[in-house]
Formats: structure tokens, C-alpha cells, sequence
């Protein structure tokens, strides 16, 4: 009897939905792409929380949150075109990548698309539509500026102010620059087969070359990145190895593990003193400029995740990793 295929549960506009799919596309495993708008009421009606995108896989068991889906994948599907590096330094490298993709790049995602006008019409109509292309007009109007509100209203929360601004487009040019220097000469960030990093940083890009204000700027400062998002959109036939473990790492991973130091594990470490201690704010600075926002929990539990992780790895792998990591800004946030 043949077996069910994988269910993915998503909309286009979601840099998640986007990233689970396009892994599922490379690692050629039969899956429906169900963006019919009910991705949420899956996720809820499984006893989950409400995030997308939500996976069916084929004995009916229903998961969300790609990070955790990705891995889900590895042990249902072990050697099947992995994600994971095999060299467990570069797989640790690979992991810190794709959360600060998922994590810090995704405010960069949110700020254009929430912030601009002209990004925000466009995401009003993008979004509504893939839940339901023939809506109403007048039904249509509504549930697009109910959206609107609703996300608005959130980025404050998420550290998308108009004083946070120039540190976010600051971090999205950098990353830009960094990778457009990059995928000429290499194909993926470790070797000619694309990692958890490469996809985790693709889920957010995907979508900022879309949105208006981003596309824009990407199309012009960064060409050959615009078309790396394409190919890897659908990267079945690709074939490809691993960097092997002695060689260099390539200049883009190491700007953006100095990138991230700068960054996303500052903020991160910032972020839990500020939960642990009740405050209201998370305050440091980041790339020379004072940055503010609200503590957020479920980027603790991020935290927590990357700082076990690295913990556990044996004696060996850590004495060839941790001198990347000191190097890149990222060891003492990590320890």
C-alpha cells in the first residue's frame, strides 16, 4: 500500500510555510502543499499553538514550528539528503545560522513589511487573498485592515520601531552584501548542498524579496541572491557535498557568525536577564546604536537551546569550534 504523503499546512506570505516547503522540496519527500488558509486551525485543532506552518506527516501526526520540524524530518528520514552538515562543528554552525535567520533576520522581514506603506498594502492583500482569493469585497476590506491592525499593533513587540530601524536595515544590508559576495562563488554557506542555515536564512529573504521595499533594494544591491532565493525555492535536482571538516570555512559564514555576535546573541543574552529580572525592556546597544523592545519568551527558550546544544558536543569538537566561535564574538554569549 503506498504511503500518505506529508501534509504541509502554510500560505505563501509566511516565511516559515515558505522554508518547510522548500526543505521538503530538496529532500524529495511527496508532500501537499494545503495553502488553503486553515494552517492555523490545524495547529489549534492538533492541541498545538497557533504558528505555522503545521506538517501532517503520514501516520497522521500533526507538528508546528519549523526548527523543530526540520529535525523531525532528520529522524524520520535519516540520510536522505540531510540538512545537517556531517561534521558536527559545521552542523553546530548550521544551527546557530538558521536561528539567527529565524529569529533576528525575521524582524527584518516584519519591519518592511509593517513598517512602509507601500509594503503594507501589498501584505494586506497577499495575505488575505491566499487565505481566501474569492472573498467579498466588502468582507475582503475588513479582514484586510483587521490584519493590518493586528500586526501593527505587534511590532513594537517585536522590536520593529521607527528608532530600531536604522539597526535593523543596517543588519539586512550586511547580510545582503555578505551572501551576494558569497553565491557566486559557492553554492550554499557549507558546501554545494544547501544546510538548515541556508534554509533558514532563505525563509525570511524569500519573502523580503517579494515585499515591496525590500525587493527593491535587494534587486539592486544584491542581484545574484535574488536568484539563489529562486533556485532555492526547489532544490530537488540539486546534487551536492559537504565542506569537508579541515577546510576553511568561507568567508560569508564567518562575517555572519561575526554578524550574529554583533547581533542576535547579544540581544538574546539581554533578553533573558531581562525576563529574569521582571524588567519591562530589553536595552543594549547593537551595531553602535541604543536598541529597545519588549522581553520575549518563546527567543529565551531559543537561547537556552543553542547554549545546551553546544554544551553537549564531545571534547574534540569543541576544541575545533570554539576557537571559530571566540574569534566571531559568538563563544561568550554561548557559554
Amino acid at each position: 500500500m503506498k504511503a500518505n504523503p506529508y501534509i504541509l499546512h502554510g500560505i505563501g506570505p509566511s516565511p516559515y510555510s515558505v522554508k518547510m516547503r522548500a526543505i521538503l522540496r530538496y529532500r524529495r519527500l511527496p508532500f501537499v502543499w494545503k495553502a488553503d488558509g486553515s494552517a492555523r486551525d490545524v495547529a489549534v485543532g492538533a492541541g498545538l499553538p497557533p504558528v505555522i506552518p503545521a506538517l501532517t506527516f503520514p501516520d497522521g501526526t500533526v507538528m508546528n514550528d519549523s526548527t523543530p520540524l526540520a529535525h523531525a524530518l532528520e529522524r524520520a528520514h535519516p540520510g536522505q539528503r540531510s540538512i545537517v552538515p556531517d561534521d558536527p562543528a559545521h552542523a553546530f554552525l548550521s544551527d546557530l545560522l538558521e536561528d539567527f535567520g529565524d529569529e533576528w533576520v525575521t524582524k527584518a522581514m516584519f519591519h518592511y513589511r509593517w513598517f512602509y506603506e507601500a509594503d503594507r498594502v501589498f501584505a494586506q492583500v497577499w495575505v488575505i487573498t491566499s487565505r481566501d482569493p474569492q472573498m467579498p469585497q466588502d468582507r475582503r476590506r475588513e479582514a484586510m485592515q483587521s490584519f493590518n491592525d493586528r500586526q501593527v499593533g505587534r511590532m513594537a513587540m517585536v522590536g520593529c520601531t521607527d528608532a530600531n530601524r536604522p539597526v535593523i536595515e543596517d543588519s539586512y544590508r550586511f547580510i545582503l552584501d555578505t551572501l551576494e559576495a558569497h553565491v557566486g562563488k559557492m553554492e550554499f554557506l557549507f558546501g554545494s548542498r544547501p544546510s538548515l542555515a541556508d534554509f533558514g536564512l532563505f525563509g525570511q529573504l524569500q519573502i523580503l524579496s517579494v515585499d515591496p521595499t525590500p525587493m527593491e533594494e535587494m534587486r539592486r544591491r544584491a542581484p545574484d541572491v535574488y536568484c539563489w532565493l529562486l533556485r532555492l525555492d526547489d532544490a530537488s535536482g540539486v546534487e551536492g557535498k559537504w565542506l569537508a571538516a579541515d577546510a576553511p570555512l568561507p568567508d560569508a559564514v564567518t562575517a555572519l557568525l561575526r554578524h550574529c555576535g554583533e547581533t542576535y546573541l547579544p540581544f538574546l543574552a539581554a533578553n533573558r536577564a531581562a525576563l529574569e529580572e521582571g524588567a519591562p525592556s530589553v536595552d543594549l546597544d547593537i551595531l553602535g546604536r541604543r536598541w529597545s523592545q519588549a522581553p520575549f519568551r518563546y527567543q529565551a527558550k531559543c537561547y537556552d537551546a543553542l547554549r545546551k546544544k553546544l554544551a553537549a558536543l564531545p571534547a574534540d569538537v569543541r576544541r575545533r569550534l570554539d576557537p571559530v566561535l571566540d574569534a566571531a564574538g559568538c563563544l561568550r554569549w554561548l557559554q
